[in-house]
């Protein structure tokens, strides 16, 4: 448990429970209860006696999303129970004062950043390629690769055709008429460099650090892109090198130097900043942090949703699903993946299989029946080093997907594959596993890789209208809005349960790394 004041030292934090302490495990299971109790109180009960919630959290994860799964009804108010949980339990501390996070919203919403320029010099690219295993795939190559793709089951079939229309409609990729505002625009996963190369106007928001805004800026300079930078204005109301205004400074170092904002301590500044925007705009959620951190900003990003959507009805959210989650998916994966297990090869994975393969499970046991008679599978691929702050931080841009989706909002919420992110390469343990994933019908892919291809699947769903990300696009379920598009790397498909082949993955791993 870590210090109460640690958790808050400014903006969005954790809730002080009955004991005076900030605890992390404590809120999340109150949350999970509380998106729960309306639809199946028995499941709530269970979650509030889970003593050890970060040994105990996946099962009630489990059934939560099974519940969902059930009715439409109950997907939607679980998402907005959730919700409402959440943001009546974080609050919002500055100058000492905390206040509920709705009301710090409204409190703070005085101008506090000032706007800088920054304007690509390239030519803007008409085609649609994939940096993949060193090589650009384009036109014929890039088909051929997206059929591997599917063929051995690392995406699903709508992943395929959404890619397949982006590659023939390339003036899809003209995003010169398009506003972007990333939360995260310097982080690993966001398509940032995508939108750049493809002319869009990006509103970027990351911390203040001269490392990566001198990297964004630079992407800018060698794109047609436009990038709207936050400045943190002086006491005066002026950016802190010129008077007066907005500015436009081709001083890239200048710029670099004074860029940037907190997302977790300014998010009511950020609000106001994004409500500047005179057009309508793509708002996308990409900030990752490691532990409770990752909880903060994606409740503090979750605030400015909330905050905008409250004022205007042109907004589309743009959100990326992990893999490593638990979803209701189509009886195809759970067939595919059960064919794969009766005729699993295992002489090839060890010299001695049987024995060390006795733990294998597979990744379908059972099958369930929806109240609209729809026959589901559950793919549990939650990885426990990650932790129940990872699950909680992704399960509310979840829960805002589908409860904006629910009430007309546009929402762009694509699956990514497994990624070697540098959180992951930190890790040893998964570093390992992902390492080892391949002998397991698993492909992690490369950062380049999976920010292209998420790229290209946001401009599929801002472009075509029969996408899911349209409201009026009638779903079986919301959470189909997670399978419509799904590159899962082969996590739906493969005929072993994820976390039964971990330690043996990351075992084979550390073999392969070392030779």
């Amino acid at each position: 448990m870590a210090d109460p004041r640690a958790l808050a030292d400014e903006g969005l934090c954790f809730p002080i429970g009955g004991d005076d302490r900030r605890s992390t495990s404590a809120t999340g299971r109150a949350i999970f209860a509380d998106s729960i109790r309306a639809v199946d109180p028995a499941i709530a009960a269970r979650i509030e006696h889970t003593r050890d919630w970060r040994k105990g959290y996946i099962k009630p994860l489990r059934d939560i999303v099974l519940a969902a799964a059930q009715s439409s009804e109950n997907a939607v108010s679980i998402s907005r129970h959730g919700l409402a949980s959440a943001e009546q339990r974080f609050t919002f501390r500055r100058d000492g004062q905390e206040t509920p996070v709705r009301e710090a919203m409204s409190t703070w919403d005085q101008p506090g950043l000032g706007s800088v320029i920054v304007r690509g010099r390239a030519a803007r690219e008409e085609e649609l390629s994939i940096p993949y295993k060193g090589r650009r795939l384009f036109g014929d190559d890039l088909r051929r690769q997206i059929d591997q793709w599917l063929d051995t089951g690392i995406a699903e079939p709508s992943f395929g055709e959404a890619l397949t229309l982006v590659l023939d409609n390339p003036d899809w990729l003209d995003l010169r008429d398009v506003d972007i505002a990333l939360l995260g625009a310097g982080a690993e996963m966001a398509p940032t460099r995508s939108l750049l190369r493809w002319g869009a106007r990006v509103h970027a928001i990351d911390l203040p650090a001269p490392a990566i805004w001198d990297r964004l800026v630079g992407i800018t300079r060698s794109t047609p892109g436009t990038l709207r930078i936050p400045i943190e204005l002086a006491p005066d109301g002026t950016p802190p090198f010129v008077v007066g205004g907005d500015v436009h400074p081709d001083d890239d170092p200048t710029i670099c130097a004074a860029a940037g904002t907190n997302l977790i301590t300014r998010a009511p500044e950020i609000r106001t900043w994004l409500a500047e925007i005179d057009q309508p705009f793509v708002l996308g959620t990409y900030a990752y942090a490691d532990g409770a951190d990752h909880v903060r900003l994606s409740m503090a990003a979750d605030a400015i949703v909330s905050a905008l959507s409250t004022s205007r009805d042109d907004i589309t959210l743009a959100f990326l699903a992990t893999p490593t989650d638990v979803f209701a998916v189509p009886l195809e994966c759970v067939e595919d993946s059960r064919r794969k297990w009766e005729h699993r090869g295992i002489g090839g994975l060890f010299q001695a299989p049987l024995r060390l393969a006795r733990q294998f499970e597979p990744n379908y046991s059972s099958t369930y029946t929806t109240s609209t008679g729809q026959r589901i599978g559950l793919n549990d691929a939650i990885i426990p080093q990650q932790g129940p702050n990872y699950i909680l931080a992704k399960r509310v841009q979840r829960w805002r997907a589908l409860a904006a989706r629910a009430e007309g909002t546009p929402v762009s919420l694509n699956l990514a594959p497994a990624t070697r992110t540098r959180s992951v390469v930190r890790n040893r343990a998964l570093a390992a596993a992902y390492a080892g994933a391949g002998r397991f019908g698993v492909e992690v892919f490369d950062p380049s890789t999976s920010t292209t291809l998420m790229a290209a699947l946001l401009v599929h769903d801002l472009r075509n209208p029969a996408s899911s990300a349209n409201p009026s696009t009638q779903l079986m379920n919301p959470m189909d809005l997670f399978a419509r598009g799904a590159n899962h790397g082969g996590l739906w498909r493969t005929a072993y349960a994820p976390r039964s082949v971990l330690g043996i993955a990351a075992l084979l791993g550390m073999f392969e790394s070392r030779a």
